[in-house]
């Protein structure tokens, strides 16, 4: 199959969250299976073009009313020959920093006509390489245009027989705006509603995407469950529930070249399920020097690399209330490492907790290199979601030997099995109810595991150690899904 992929970030080269490494990732295991993959994005002003190929001749875009001219670059995917990744050049409109946007201005007031070019280019970019696809594959609500420009405008010529696919990799970011934006999207008003853009009397690009897309997915199962509630549906729980038919939950996978602790060039010893001792020992150690904490393998260490956002728990896991971590860490013969940046609240609150505990440690901002050490140096990693579509680092901390505690939501529930203290099975520990106290209760939990259960610990190792989470198992279940949505256009 000719495959689409239309998404406003892709990774190495933008990448703001979990969906750019899923676009890549799908992509390159849809391209060893042998079909044809091309990836449309932005050029934004730190990809070097000099880096790039440069097609023949500008690109002329219609944005409603107007038309933009834009240049096309190319190059392939890293470590790939046959992965295009096609990038739409518009000084205009993407040569500035930020993906969405700036500290300063976190929602760049231009995002409808920045995202109408790179749909509406997608169009362009196919007819001027003279290649359609068979299938268009849109993802977030950046990419929303694309599947409604092919249903209400394109699906004629070489698009006569394209069918869309939409993927929700996040229901809660949905790219509401002013409707005067419309007319620069390119889509007659007649449709205003029945393309499903009106959201009291704005625009609403996801809402769009869901209501013009032949077949929707989104990256997990429990997910695909949960966002058809008016708990976990934004709002848009009744459309999805509408079209229940065509949702679909698939679970993101892991790029296992890059989180691997067998070949982890990250991490000062690599290790596997039948090294995981010794090799998660020299990590911690590693990990314990590293972060200027007691140097002591008896302790049990727990990891979280997160965003600092109210999603994410940190509320329940930061704030200086009874439970949270500062009474963990007071109360309990344990060690905390924190990776992580956002709301300025929570960051100054790890530099308190800093200064005030010495089993305590956090690195405020990002760190490649140290993700992976707490992932493979850490013998617990905390992620204590309100709600995760899918979430990745769980799946990291179960290929590292690194139990996770989550709560039961989205794609935590999907990947993590709870911890059963009678027989030893389970790869992690779950709860049900977010709070401080339930957040400390649970900690303690797996400290008295670890105290007590030793030979569980070990168990749950090697169990969360081999479980499969290659994307190899996702492509084809979204090949199976293209090829039954094909079968009503041809």
């Amino acid at each position: 199959m000719r495959i689409l992929m239309v998404s406003a970030e892709a990774a190495p080269f933008a990448k703001t969250g979990g969906l750019a490494d899923a676009v890549s990732a799908l992509s390159i295991a849809l391209s060893k299976l042998g079909h044809d993959v091309r990836i449309v994005m932005p050029r934004y002003y730190k990809i070097d073009r000099a880096k790039l190929t440069k097609l023949e001749g500008p690109m002329g875009v219609p944005c409603g009313y107007t038309e933009e001219w834009t240049a096309v670059y190319t190059t392939n995917m890293p470590g790939t020959e046959k992965l295009p990744v096609y990038f739409i050049d518009n000084e205009k409109c993407f040569g500035r920093d930020g993906v969405y946007g700036v500290p300063s201005d976190p929602d760049f007031s231009d995002n409808p006509f920045r995202f109408s070019l790179l749909c509406n280019g997608a169009f362009q970019l196919c007819r001027k390489l003279d290649w359609y696809p068979d299938i268009i594959h849109a993802h977030d609500w950046s990419a929303a245009l694309a599947p409604v420009l092919l249903r209400f405008n394109e699906r004629h010529g070489g698009f006569a027989h394209t069918a869309s696919v939409f993927t929700i990799h996040n229901l809660g970011y949905q790219g509401v705006y002013s409707k005067h934006s419309y007319p620069l999207l390119g889509i007659d008003w007649q449709h205003f509603y029945s393309a499903g853009f009106e959201d009291y009397d704005r625009i609403n690009f996801l809402k769009s995407g869901l209501i013009s897309s032949d077949v929707l997915t989104t990256v997990s199962p429990t997910y695909a469950r949960e966002i058809q509630t008016p708990e976990g549906g934004f709002g848009l729980d009744g459309i999805l529930r509408s079209r229940s038919g065509d949702l679909r939950g698939i679970l993101n996978g892991v790029d296992t070249e890059v989180w691997n602790p067998s070949k982890d060039t990250c991490i000062p010893k690599t290790y596997t399920a039948r090294t995981v001792a010794s090799g998660k020992a020299a990590n911690k150690k590693a990990l314990q020097e590293q972060m200027g904490l007691e140097v002591n393998p008896d302790i049990p260490l727990f990891g979280i690399v997160t965003r600092l956002v109210d999603q994410k728990g940190i509320a329940e896991l930061f704030a200086p209330t009874y439970g949270s971590t500062y009474s963990m860490c007071a109360n309990m013969r344990m060690q905390m490492v924190v990776l992580g940046s956002g709301e300025s609240w929570c960051e100054n609150e790890l530099r308190t907790l800093n200064n005030s505990l010495s089993n305590f440690c956090a690195y405020i901002g990002y760190n490649e290199k140290l993700s992976h050490l707490i992932e493979a140096g850490s013998d617990f990693f905390l992620m204590p979601s309100h709600y995760e579509p899918c979430g990745l680092n769980q799946m990291y901390s179960l290929l590292y030997g690194t139990l996770p505690i989550v709560r039961r939501t989205g794609g935590l529930a999907d990947t993590v099995q709870n911890y059963n203290e009678a027989t030893g099975e389970g790869t992690g520990f779950i709860l049900d109810y977010l709070s401080p106290n339930s957040l400390y209760d649970t900690v303690g939990w797996a400290v008295y595991a670890w105290y007590n259960k030793k030979d569980h610990i070990a168990q749950m190792r090697k169990r969360a150690m081999a479980q499969n989470f290659g994307w190899d198992v996702s492509a084809k279940q979204y090949v199976d899904l293209y090829e039954s949505v094909l079968k009503r256009f041809n």
